[in-house]
Formats: C-alpha cells, sequence, structure tokens
C-alpha cells in the first residue's frame, strides 16, 4: 500500500514561483516512477513531469526551461519547481506514483492540489 500527499500549491502572481512537494508512505520501495500530472475542467489531465528509478526525467513542452523535477535520496519525495508561471499554468496538480508489487503494476495519485496564477 502507498499514499501520496502534496503540499506547496496556492495562488501566485505571473511570473512568480512556486515548488511543490509529494511525500510517499507505506511500500515506497515498490515504487519506480513518480510525477506531476495537471488538469483544468473541462480538459484532459496532461502529463507535467516525471522522474524514473533511473533518474531519467521528461516534461511537457509547454513546462520546459520552466519547471524542475527533483526526487530526494531516500526516494520518497517528489518536488515540482516551477518558475516564471503564467496564467496558462492554472490547474489542479497531480502527484502520482507507478510501480510493481507482488507481480502486480500499480498507479497512484494524491489528492491534488491548486495552483492559481493571477494578478
Amino acid at each position: 500500500q502507498v499514499q501520496l500527499v502534496e503540499s506547496g500549491g496556492g495562488l501566485v502572481q505571473p511570473g512568480g514561483s512556486l515548488r511543490l512537494s509529494c511525500t510517499a508512505s507505506g511500500n515506497i520501495y515498490s515504487i519506480k516512477t513518480m510525477g506531476w500530472n495537471r488538469q483544468t475542467p473541462g480538459k484532459q489531465r496532461e502529463l507535467v513531469a516525471t522522474f524514473t528509478d533511473g533518474g531519467i526525467t521528461d516534461y511537457a513542452d509547454s513546462v520546459k526551461g520552466r519547471f524542475t523535477i527533483s526526487r530526494n535520496n531516500a526516494r520518497n519525495k517528489v518536488y515540482l519547481q516551477m518558475n516564471n508561471l503564467n496564467p496558462e499554468d492554472t490547474a489542479v496538480y497531480y502527484c502520482n506514483a507507478g510501480g510493481y508489487y507482488q507481480l502486480h503494476a500499480y498507479t497512484i495519485w494524491g489528492q491534488g492540489t491548486q495552483v492559481t496564477v493571477s494578478s
């Protein structure tokens, strides 16, 4: 069993920065990949960034050069540093984790945290 808890969302002005945090608990050693997705009502949930156990990262084109994903040494936390935010970044951001446990693949999600970029 794995649980994810997010923090760091809020209201920020255009051009500002936020750092989102996600903490995993439970069978964290079964986790292979952690990442962030975001969703606006009426739109498809989209990938923002991923971080694998091997340290490989991937980003959506819309956030490349502005967002950075990282993972702590204990590998139970993942962060998303968001710089130069614009109103188009407004969304609910979800932490996710994927892995294998007892030969079963799984994907779990956090509860989501609201990011609003507005002046």
